[in-house]
């Protein structure tokens, strides 16, 4: 401090900040109280990223070369750092292909304060958990006064109290028993624990939101309270509906449309008005920030919000009175929106339409349906005729469309699979998101020209070197992008997409393509939606389900009323990038934990089923086998290249195919191909599969060669050859 000439009375302000700059990572403190940037120093600041096998990479934090690696941590490297960890890592040197390899030399942040997994006893009776997350390498020690009461074999949180050292792991103590793994409802539970997500409300976000409801009946039926309705655009006269599915029980939007006397469509997409119940800074306001986003799971919903407000006050519940902020588009025949408006508006929805039941109407499935909602059919066969309006223009635009079919996991009453099918997109759905990214859009740009800081939904440029690989792979098949990779635009993906439409090759180049791809963000600076084609895009249209939503609706609102002022304004510009990235993080936890669920439950789906022969599609392919996705059941498993005995095979990763040496077959993404079922790992969560073909060839070849003679020679034989004493010795001296 006194080189620097710190004056006295600033030097503790000095200190915190050195001690902040520390505790990010900008700053690494090294021996005799000195201090050192990290990228002038060999070290990286990032996350590790654990390996069952092991070892480990720190994922760079704050990488200014996008070509920078991951840091390859070795076992022995690791020090005491656990996977999620915060660390700063010394680069020591490179492996093959230029990977830097270094060690950890400091942890920053630890990630796992609770730990959840399998109580078990050793054999002198002390306990211990084993990890659920197989990337956490080390079990937990678990005093006996610490159990609580948790017996061997029962999944179970525990929490760290002491973390670990160079002698001796981490130790730690029971405090919640979540019951047997394959009890029903255990599985979500554990999922839940595992990746932090809040299960229940807080009592004072509970609280707030039942003293709104108070003496006023039922939630999911009350109407909103008369003084609410001042200052508002009465919508209550429109034809109005929700379309959502089947089990749905929050509705945040809900549709008008009409056609005005010069031909345009005037569209209305009424959002549920959030932000008029949960105040900035509120302790509903707080929990939803803090949480980010709903979660949902098969089997039960965790919702950002109190059901009080999630289902019921905010939900836009049929025939009741609900606030909305609405965006109303006049839209002409090319999909452009020539005129929009804006209004806090108050709306009652004439009926709760689900997918299939609009789907039903308009394709003419079910007659009796459509005499059912007779008055509401006109309403629906517009809004089909302004859907392929607003299509054909994203078409135009260069549009990526990628029209998967997703895995639906079907559970009976106790909440076990019953049967994985896909569930298909119907016109219902697509009309639906075709208004959503039309109101989004519109918002957007109406916030970009605004004064007002904007929370946007970003999707950037790809990665020129990943679309480089890309059109290798694609070029094996005789297809290509047709440009080079740092021109590349969203419609030359759409063309492609569209060439190999219906195609054996499609599922696996499209999911290829979806890796091209950077992924989706929140961020304060408007960057254009690279997949959409869109140059303003934002999230408006979830504000019950998404907190970037809740943002937009603030900030749409004080632009509207011009209601900022400076000081404002720039505080908001200040934490809009937290916001972002908090966001952002959330919705990546609650994706994964999704998918993890359901891939649980789907190896468990199966796991009655080993032996059974199945047909399948390529959707991956390593050097250590193939990704096979099965038709009927819509899960994937691994044919390990170990069982593929008939021959060598090498991967050749620019092609993304197994070959064989010896029978040059060849193995590629999107072949069809017919598997066994081997073996069901639930420990693991994984599904191993077998080549029928390769199984057959193996199993004839060896009934062939009959059964093998033992290298070993039979007893009688090894005695009658054994030397007699002395002879070794002779044998030695002639050496």
């Amino acid at each position: 401090m006194q080189l620097l000439q710190v004056p006295r009375e600033e030097r503790p302000g000095f200190r915190r900040q050195l001690e902040s700059l520390v505790a990010d990572g900008d700053l690494i403190e090294v021996r005799g109280k000195r201090y050192g940037l990290a990228d002038k120093m060999d070290l990286v600041v990032g996350r590790l990223q654990s390996h069952a096998g092991g070892y480990a990479f720190v994922i760079p934090e704050r990488s200014k070369d996008p070509a920078e690696r991951d840091v390859f941590i070795a076992a022995p490297n690791m020090k005491e750092a656990m996977h999620g960890d915060r660390v700063v890592a010394r680069i020591e040197r490179c492996r093959g292909g230029d990977r830097p390899e270094g060690r950890i030399v400091k942890i920053l942040d630890r990630a796992n304060a609770t730990v959840v997994g399998r109580f078990d006893t050793d054999q002198a009776g002390l306990g211990f958990v084993a990890p659920f997350d197989q990337r956490l390498l080390t079990e937990v020690a678990v005093p006996p006064a610490e159990s609580g009461g948790a017996r061997a074999g029962q999944m179970v949180t525990v929490e760290i109290t002491s973390w670990p050292t160079a002698t001796r792991g981490p130790i730690g103590r029971v405090t919640e028993v979540l019951g047997n793994i394959d009890d029903p409802g255990v599985d979500a539970t554990i999922i839940t624990r595992k990746y932090g997500l809040p299960d229940q409300h807080g009592q004072e976000a509970v609280a707030e939101a039942r003293r709104m409801l108070e003496g006023r009946g039922s939630p999911r039926t009350m109407h909103a309270r008369k003084q609410d309705l001042a200052g508002r655009t009465d919508f209550r006269h429109l034809d109005i509906v929700t379309i959502d599915g089947e089990h749905a029980r929050d509705f945040d939007d809900a549709i008008s449309i009409e056609r005005l006397d010069n031909g345009h469509f005037w569209l209305g997409v009424h959002i549920a008005d959030v932000s008029h119940y949960v105040l900035e800074g509120s302790a509903l306001d707080r929990e939803a920030y803090e949480r980010g986003t709903s979660v949902y799971f098969p089997d039960r919903a965790l919702h950002m919000f109190p059901e009080e407000l999630a289902t019921g006050l905010c939900s836009l519940n049929p025939r009741v009175d609900r606030l909305v902020q609405s965006c109303l588009m006049e839209v002409d025949r090319r999909g452009t929106v020539v005129r929009h408006e804006f209004h806090d508006g108050i709306i009652r929805t004439r009926e709760r339409m689900t997918y299939s039941d609009v789907n039903a109407i308009l394709t003419g499935a079910d007659p009796a349906i459509a005499a059912r909602y007779e008055p509401l059919v006109p309403l629906f066969e517009l809004m089909r005729e302004l859907f392929q309006v607003l299509n054909e223009r994203r078409h135009r635009l260069g549009s990526i469309d990628f029209d998967f079919d997703e895995a639906e996991v079907v559970l009976d009453d106790a909440g076990r699979v019953e049967a994985i099918v896909a569930s298909e997109r119907n016109i219902a759905h697509r009309i639906i998101e075709e208004f959503m990214l039309l109101a989004n859009e519109t918002v957007a740009e109406f916030l970009d020209t605004s004064v007002v800081p904007g929370l946007y939904r970003v999707h950037e440029q790809p990665d020129p070197l990943k679309v480089e690989k890309f059109e290798e792979f694609v070029s094996s098949l005789g297809y290509s992008l047709a440009v080079p990779p740092h021109t590349v635009r969203p419609r030359h993906f759409q063309a492609l997409l569209q060439k190999i439409h219906g195609k054996p090759e499609e599922r696996p180049i499209a999911v290829l393509m979806l890796r091209t791809m950077q992924k989706a963000r929140y961020a304060p600076a408007n960057l254009g939606h690279f997949g959409l084609a869109f140059s303003s895009y934002t999230h408006f249209t979830s504000p019950i389900r998404r907190y970037p939503d809740l943002v937009v609706h603030r900030l749409l609102r004080a632009a509207r009323q011009a209601t900022l002022d400076e000081a404002e304004r720039e505080e908001l510009q200040e934490d809009l990038p937290e916001i972002a990235r908090h966001t952002s993080d959330r919705e990546r936890r609650a994706d994964e934990a999704e998918r993890e669920l359901v891939q649980w439950k789907k190896v468990r789906f199966m796991s009655d089923k080993v032996g059974d022969e199945f047909d399948g599609y390529i959707t991956g392919v390593a050097s250590f086998g193939l990704f096979i996705e099965l038709v009927e059941h819509v899960v994937e498993g691994l044919v390990h290249v170990s069982t593929m005995a008939d021959d060598y095979y090498r991967f050749l990763e620019t092609t993304h195919t197994l070959r064989g040496e010896n029978t040059h077959k060849v193995y590629r993404l999107g072949d069809l191909v017919r598997v066994r079922l081997v073996r069901v790992d639930l420990g693991k969560r994984q599904i191993e599969l077998g080549l029928v073909e390769i199984l057959e060839a193996v199993r004839q070849d060896e009934r062939r060669r009959g059964p093998r003679r033992s290298q070993v020679a039979p007893k009688r034989e090894a005695l009658r050859k054994r030397p007699r004493p002395g002879q070794n010795a002779r044998r030695r001296g002639r050496r």
